[in-house]
């Protein structure tokens, strides 16, 4: 403490008795992190609609991974997987578009479009955004976003995005860590280092596979990555790839790289022949 998070402390002001967390999931090895040098995270839950808050883990009862029980006042049910939300935390509609205000309220629930559940202690976990499961030819419904995070925890991982929608198997577009692998090329005398001949490397498309199969090893048959391909460049806002709050756009993934990701279908088709 003396060494590490002490220093951490002073540096945000040394009166900080905690942060709240929201917009994205946050890791738990990231939130038991900033534990240990003495700056509780707290994750909570909620949307614009919701004025915002919905769920947040008590101080000193939280469950890192869940984003705590709803708050006081607030009522929070599941139905078929989607997280419904009822209280005078809901707006009352849509400016001017009655459609859309019809679509998401219902007898007083707010449908939130995530997907999650309830443990006994009626702590929410969210495993995904409803329009983002991806339901398979064979008609498996996988929830990506968890697989996503995982794939984040590698070193060499930026981004992760996982497709597999009406599809037979999932694929996974790989956004590498630039800056560990070209240390690592560097390291290792792979040359040239530029991104876009890296990623091609033999050696760099191994260590990448060992990420898939490190993930596939807990995974159910149908869950299981069974093509990636290496992006030359990291995702971004200005190129529509990514929400104001640095979530992914998997749709417009789908279409900018449309010819990528055929190619990952018809490989392991050909690969089947």
């Amino acid at each position: 403490d003396r060494l590490v998070g002490h220093k951490i402390r002073e540096r945000v002001g040394g009166r900080l008795r905690f942060c709240i967390s929201g917009g994205a999931p946050l890791a738990p090895p990231v939130m038991e992190f900033f534990f240990a040098v003495g700056i509780p995270v707290i994750e909570g839950y909620g949307l614009t609609e919701t004025s915002p808050v919905i769920c947040l883990n008590p101080l000193g009862r939280e469950k890192p991974a869940s984003v705590g029980p709803p708050i006081p006042g607030v009522e929070v049910r599941i139905a078929d997987g989607e997280i419904l939300t009822r209280g005078p935390h809901v707006m009352r509609g849509y400016f001017k578009n009655e459609t859309a205000t019809r679509a998401a309220l219902e007898d007083g629930w707010f449908h939130t479009g995530d997907v999650g559940h309830l443990d006994a202690e009626n702590y929410l976990f969210i495993t995904d955004r409803l329009k983002d499961l991806l339901v398979t030819a064979g008609g498996k419904k996988i929830a990506p976003q968890p697989l996503e995070a995982k794939l984040k925890t590698s070193k060499w991982v930026s981004e992760a995005v996982l497709l597999g929608d009406r599809r037979p198997y999932v694929v996974a577009l790989l956004v590498p860590n630039f800056a560990n692998l070209e240390a690592e090329a560097k390291a290792r005398g792979w040359m040239p280092t530029a991104p876009v001949e890296l990623i091609e490397r033999p050696e760099v498309r191994s260590l990448y596979q060992s990420v898939i199969d490190g993930i596939n090893a807990d995974l159910a048959q149908f869950e299981k990555v069974k093509q990636f391909a290496l992006l030359e460049r990291e995702l971004s806002q200005e190129a529509g790839e990514l929400t104001p709050t640095l979530k992914v756009k998997r749709r417009v993934i789908m279409e900018k790289y449309a010819s990528i990701i055929e190619r990952l279908y018809a490989s392991q088709a050909g690969a089947a022949a």
